[in-house]
């Protein structure tokens, strides 16, 4: 069955075929170690995770590749400000590399409580220096780019199609930015290389072959997805903040290296939500992972609200929304787990799911037909059989969850084996009595074939 994926070069859906028999080459722009991850950043990571897992499901091997972006993300998102490296250190009141190891921990932490899979290979900016400062020669070499007292630069107006990604007007740009250029040439120009300030010591700084200094935010994902993937590989992912700056210069320096637009396919999560608009960690107010556990929140469960949007439309978050996704994974986990095994995975069901899943990543109606398959005429070990199957996309974990044990004080599970013998000996009167008191006491009985199960109430 054909996969159609949705790529944001063409702004279609395409059918996906692997450039190489081997595995599919899947880089996805990680994060700036400055700080923790929040809910809207992880909602794109769990996007990513769900291709990953829907190309394995079509019987693909993936080499998943994910950055770790340690040095030269400066706070304008371009080329001016501070590092975020250096800012988030200077308010830690810790190095720059101390940081980038708490807060890129936290991050893989996050990951895992949302079992989002692991990549194939990490990598980090600041281990990839010599690629980086390769890559910016070679693009020198070929002319694509100019020296200012700050650093080295890009010239977008060597490429007549730069910007074609995101469809930027550079023309509306430089008429409306003209002030802001200082030393470029053009507005959409881009630092390659950034020199250390002549009167500052930075914490991370390199000697290079134009001067001391540090990799500009773009070259890194450039550089480090031609080593691991080649310069030609299948898909790109990031978020839609991602189009029309980081990924439009990742584009532009592969052109002007390798002269490819680096992947075939362009695809990005769309953001998150909230009151006052897109959740952002800039403004120092965001949603942590560890937000939702602090309020007894199981981390899946916001896994779960994600699988019921699309991941190109915008996701309204709240947390009345979340408790009922909270509450419809606590259903299915436990209608799951009350299923005997042994069944069959059905023909029919996995066919529709995987026709939802090979369109555009269709998660949403993927989990409506779990619904739609819980009422349906077929065995429940046959349902148990085609969920867990299902569940290698979701990645919910049903089959290694399991009930919390209740502990039953003496006294309850006293009351509960008198109305036991109360109903063989068909005394109804006292077993309704007892089960007044047992409910007093904030716990009910649910009799079984084989016997008794208590709940808390």
């Amino acid at each position: 069955m054909d996969i159609l994926l949705y790529d944001n070069w063409e702004r279609r859906l395409r059918p996906f075929s692997p450039l190489n028999k081997d595995w599919v080459g899947l880089y996805c722009c990680g994060p700036t170690v400055y700080d923790y991850a929040h809910i809207g950043n992880l909602r794109t990571y769990l996007f990513e995770d769900l291709l990953r897992r829907a190309l394995e499901w079509n019987g693909y091997t993936v080499r998943h590749v994910i950055n770790i972006t340690d040095v030269g993300h400066l706070v304008s998102d371009g080329d001016d400000g501070e590092d975020k490296m250096e800012k988030g250190s200077r308010k830690a009141g810790e190095s720059a590399w101390q940081i980038a190891d708490r807060f890129t921990t936290a991050f893989k932490d996050d990951l895992q409580k949302l079992h989002i899979l692991e990549p194939a290979i990490w990598c980090k900016a600041t281990d990839h220096i010599v690629e980086q400062i390769d890559f910016i020669a070679a693009i020198e070499k070929n002319g694509y780019t100019y020296r200012t007292s700050d650093g080295i630069y890009f010239d977008t107006s060597k490429q007549d199609d730069y910007g074609f990604l995101a469809r930027i007007k550079r023309d509306a740009i430089k008429a409306g930015s003209r002030v802001e250029l200082g030393e470029k040439l053009h507005a959409t120009d881009f630092a390659l290389w950034k020199f250390s300030p002549p009167d500052e010591h930075r914490q991370m700084e390199w000697d290079s072959p134009w001067g001391r200094g540090f990799p500009g935010w773009h070259i890194e994902c450039s550089a480090m997805s031609a080593k691991y993937l080649t310069p030609w590989f299948d898909i790109h992912c990031g978020g839609e903040d991602h189009i029309a700056i980081h990924h439009s210069n990742e584009i532009a320096q592969n052109q002007a290296c390798h002269g490819t637009r680096l992947a075939n396919f362009w695809m990005h999560g769309y953001f998150l939500q909230i009151d006052s608009g897109k959740m952002s960690k800039s403004t120092g107010e965001f949603l942590r992972l560890q937000t939702l556990l602090d309020q007894n929140i199981d981390p899946l469960a916001y896994r779960y609200l994600c699988l019921t949007a699309h991941y190109r439309s915008q996701m309204q978050f709240s947390f009345e929304a979340l408790l009922s996704a909270q509450t419809a994974l606590q259903r299915l986990r436990e209608t799951y787990h009350a299923w005997p095994t042994g069944g069959n995975i059905n023909a029919e069901y996995r066919e529709k799911f995987t026709s939802f899943i090979n369109e555009d990543l269709n998660v949403p109606r993927g989990l409506a037909l779990v619904w739609e398959m819980l009422k349906a005429d077929l065995s429940d070990a046959d349902k148990k059989a085609t969920l867990t199957e299902f569940d290698k996309v979701f990645g919910l974990g049903l089959a290694q969850w399991q009930p919390a044990v209740l502990a039953i004080p003496a006294e309850v599970q006293s009351l509960a084996e008198q109305r036991q013998a109360a109903r063989k000996a068909k005394n109804w009167a006292e077993a309704d009595r007892l089960r007044g008191e047992l409910h007093a006491l904030g716990y009910e009985v649910e009799d079984k074939a084989d016997g008794m199960q208590i709940k808390a109430l």
